[in-house]
């Protein structure tokens, strides 16, 4: 029989494992609902299910259902277009959706069998749950070039990744952890919900972000927060001269920022503010989580940390040579236990991610002396050719927000027939817009002079997902 998914559900301990406003859920009471649906899922002989995943305790009970029952999961962001929808059903054939009662579904959903998901349940014997290849969930990446591709994630994947976290940030059955992400993705769901019920700790999701709910769920106990960088803007900007949201901050065991790079600015006001380090980590759908700085490691912020127990990571250059000079960008590829088995449905996108072995993820970064990884950007989208240079978007947006003029900002690259590509900084203002030659003397100063933005375009807001992540794809010349 295989290692259990969720060891605190077949001896429950009496503890809260999960709590979604007024819903809360014992692990008793965990185990006995959704032990009672998924035995219901293992009834049916359904192949697939599909999750309508609002930020709601079903939405977690479903999953973690489905899991027990060995039926994979398809989680389904509630806020999804009709076409990108109609491909996802179209794609993994969903036998059954599960949701919260009450929803109304969208027409592509509404058409499948519908099992409105309970609170109650009974006590029972735990299921036989399948090995540690069998998928668990198939999650889709938002599709840049494409119809999205359906990333199916084993159940070695979801442990190995969890378990590596454990030894990272020195996780335990002690530990509250406090979020606000959407639960369709591996950062909110899987790290923030999974994650919490495999240590047998405590979840509790707050919901709408604001600084103050999650402020007083630090005040009340919880020891860890999982954010992303918006997130932590806002944070940033609210307890610089709020003294009691600071000291609630500077409560938390570990403040962890994922999804996208955290600024170096607020990374250095949350520090100064509530004494308090944050920590990055550095994953993708495909892969769960590679690297992160680890709770008993030295903060470097702006630092992805180093490679998770369990994780191999290399640097490669435009060739596929390994880059093993210390501060050269190359491409991150990685292996390991953490992969995902296949893009569903699509053989020739899964051979052409992987070479001999190594997962191909098309993000740039430099390793310093200490083998700590700093993200540079996307090659498709923010590696800039320039002048015989290859430069990183990300180091200087972060030096562009350094200036106190600056509120966001972004960099790309768009043709120069002089230069090969030149440094385009998209620009949200903080106040009167400071002067094009300002920032980019400021960019030389605090860089180099090749580093420096040729073109400066200002904006009212910068294009983010839902993630917070900046869509680079959607800035172009008309803008601004």
């Amino acid at each position: 029989m295989a290692d259990p998914l969720f060891p605190a559900l077949v001896a429950p301990p009496a503890k809260t494992a999960l709590t979604f406003g007024e819903l809360t859920l014992d692990y008793p009471g965990l185990a006995a609902v959704a032990g009672t649906l998924a035995r219901e899922l293992r009834a049916s002989e359904v192949a697939r299910v599909a999750v309508w995943a609002t930020p709601t305790l079903h939405t977690s009970v479903a999953v973690i259902a489905s899991l027990l029952a060995g039926v994979p999961a398809v989680p389904v962001n509630p806020k999804i277009g009709e076409r990108e929808l109609g491909h996802i059903v179209s794609d993994s054939e969903p036998g059954l959706v599960l949701t919260e009662p009450g929803v109304e579904l969208p027409p592509a959903l509404a058409a499948l069998p519908r099992k409105d998901v309970p609170l109650t349940g009974a006590p029972a014997d735990p299921l036989e749950e399948p090995g540690p290849e069998a998928p668990a969930l198939i999650i889709y990446t938002s599709g840049t070039t494409g119809p999205p591709k359906g990333v199916v994630l084993p159940r070695r994947a979801i442990a190995g990744t969890l378990d590596a976290l454990e030894d990272a940030w020195q996780w335990s059955a002690d530990d509250v952890l406090v979020h606000a992400l959407p639960l369709f993705h591996v950062h909110g769901l899987i790290l923030g919900i999974l994650g919490p019920v495999r240590r047998g700790g405590s979840a509790r999701h707050v919901g709408r972000f604001s600084t103050e709910a999650i402020a007083k769920e630090l005040t009340d106990g919880a020891t860890m927060m999982f954010g992303v960088p918006t997130m932590y803007h806002r944070i940033a900007g609210e307890v610089d001269g709020n003294p009691e949201l600071a000291k609630a901050f500077g409560r938390a065991r570990l403040l962890v920022s994922g999804s996208a790079a955290l600024p170096v600015h607020d990374h250095q006001r949350i520090t100064a503010a509530t004494g308090q380090q944050v920590v990055e980590r550095y994953g993708m759908t495909e892969t769960l989580m590679n690297t992160s700085v680890r709770a008993d490691g030295e903060r470097k912020p702006g630092a992805v940390g180093v490679p998770l127990r369990g994780v191999e990571l290399r640097l490669v250059d435009d060739e596929g040579e390994p880059v093993e000079e210390t501060g050269a960008v190359g491409e991150i590829q990685v292996r390991g236990s953490n992969l995902f088995t296949e893009y569903l449905n699509r053989p020739d996108a899964t051979a052409e991610a992987f070479t001999e072995g190594w997962f191909r993820t098309g993000d740039m970064a430099t390793r310093d002396a200490d083998g700590y990884v700093r993200i540079v950007g996307r090659k498709a989208t923010d590696l800039i050719k320039s002048g015989g240079y290859k430069i990183g978007a990300g180091e200087i947006e972060n030096a562009l927000l350094e200036h106190p003029g600056v509120a966001e900002a972004a960099v790309t690259g768009e043709p120069d027939p002089d230069l090969g590509e030149r440094i385009v900084a998209w620009i949200v203002p903080d106040g009167p817009a400071p002067a094009e030659r300002e920032l980019a003397d400021h960019v030389a100063r605090l860089l180099s002079p090749h580093k420096r933005p040729r073109v400066v375009r200002f904006l009212d807001a910068l294009p983010r997902n839902e993630m917070g992540k900046v869509m680079k794809r959607a800035l172009h010349p008309g803008q601004g």
